[in-house]
């Protein structure tokens, strides 16, 4: 079995606070890097557990190089680094593999009750509709992969994204809840160590339903919906291929889900 496992960080166990997410050179996040590779290594011992053979971890936060090479698990391969291709343009090289994991995901801009809660920008305040239905960056995450065949069997973060996950995905799929919000910088946090040991059974749980789950897709072609916060923000915007249809928003239209990112 081959599994996917993608990251990002205000998800990740121990995360709580913008400033470990965003100033690379601080040394909260610093201390953050330290813990999502702690969740990761959890993930990739409860996949290897549950009978996966083949694993690669991508670092899917900000602009990237977020994993720290000497605490990498030797029980994956992972693709990191900066000025990564856009996920249109790598989502390939996993086509035949058996399904993803989202791991330290948040839920989307909006949710109330959500810990560090955005869509693809955490500054800008930007939200995202997809054949009418608002969406976050695990549906996003979840439509590209099944672009390619691949289902998703777990997600990890606070409880609300663990809802988002289940609203989206189904009951089928594995959520792993290693924080409660109680407000966008504060929650009820579990442990790392304690978050690892329910990552790591959640993974191996998550092995042994891939046949239950289904890669998520929407019915082509897409229509897309992008929104800012403010005019301001959306006149310094550039579009790659969507039409402005207000002062505040942007539409396109997407044959693939694979480009859904690239309005």
């Amino acid at each position: 079995m081959r599994v996917l496992i993608c990251t990002d960080l205000e998800g990740i166990s121990g995360v709580c606070v913008w400033e470990q997410t965003r100033e690379m050179t601080s040394e909260l996040y610093q201390d953050a890097r330290r813990l999502l590779m702690g969740d990761v290594a959890a993930a990739i011992e409860g996949c290897r557990e549950g009978g996966a053979e083949e694993i690669v971890v991508a670092d899917g936060h900000g602009g990237g190089f977020n994993f720290i090479p000497e605490m990498m698990h030797p029980g994956a391969r992972y693709y990191t680094g900066r000025a990564r291709p856009r996920m249109s343009e790598y989502i390939s090289r996993f086509e035949g593999f058996d399904a993803a994991i989202l791991l330290g995901y948040h839920a989307m801009a909006g949710t109330p009750d959500g810990m560090l809660r955005h869509t693809q920008s955490s500054r800008a305040g930007n939200r995202y509709w997809y054949n009418g239905r608002e969406s976050g960056e695990i549906a996003q995450s979840a439509l590209v992969y099944g672009s390619v065949g691949i289902p998703v069997v777990m997600v990890s973060g606070d409880t609300a994204a663990c809802r988002e996950a289940r609203e989206f995905l189904g009951e089928a799929v594995v959520t792993v809840a290693v924080k409660e919000g109680l407000g966008e910088q504060c929650g009820v946090l579990v442990p790392p160590l304690a978050a690892h040991t329910l990552l790591r059974e959640g993974a191996r749980e998550a092995m042994a339903r891939v046949e239950q789950c289904r890669p998520f897709v929407m019915e082509t072609p897409i229509q897309g919906c992008l929104r800012f916060p403010d005019k301001s923000t959306a006149d310094g915007f550039q579009p790659r291929r969507s039409t402005r249809v207000d002062d505040y928003t942007f539409e396109a239209v997407f044959e693939d889900a694979r480009f859904i990112h690239e309005f």
